[in-house]
């Protein structure tokens, strides 16, 4: 995602293990799919890197301009989820989520209805409903 023309992504790093087997969806990925290298061609701003790391979880991370990143965890998923985690951190733009607001919206005048309560039960109320005159 690019904010003022900048693009936020600078690396996007891609760790696995070279024999266990929560990195095999990803050991396939890297082998088959043309995903990474189109990925690369198309966004020549993007340092990507391809290590493995044995012993440990596969994990997608993003290194962005501002200096945060943003690890994502791959273990035992699809080539297709793999393919989605990189396009979501290609377009985010790297920032820390952010509150808006605070707390609930609060009046200072109680409800002209009243509290409602579970035992107010109106399905066998009768009303007597009058229509005042017109005119």
């Amino acid at each position: 995602m690019a904010t003022r023309g900048i693009n936020q992504l600078k690396k996007l790093t891609l760790r696995y293990c070279e024999i266990g087997g929560s990195s095999t969806t990803v050991r396939n990925y890297l082998q088959q799919s043309p995903h990474l290298i189109n990925l690369a061609k198309s966004n020549p701003h993007i340092t990507i890197i391809v290590k493995p790391r044995n012993g440990h979880h596969p994990y997608i991370q993003g290194d962005y301009v501002t200096g945060q990143a943003k690890v994502i965890c791959v273990k035992n998923t699809t080539e297709k989820r793999i393919m989605e985690v990189m396009e979501m951190l290609r377009n985010t733009s790297g920032r820390k989520i952010v509150r808006l607001g605070g707390l609930a919206v609060r009046g200072d005048v109680a409800s002209i209805q009243g509290v409602w309560t579970p035992m107010l039960d109106l399905k066998e109320s009768k009303f007597d409903v009058k229509i005042v005159g017109e005119g």
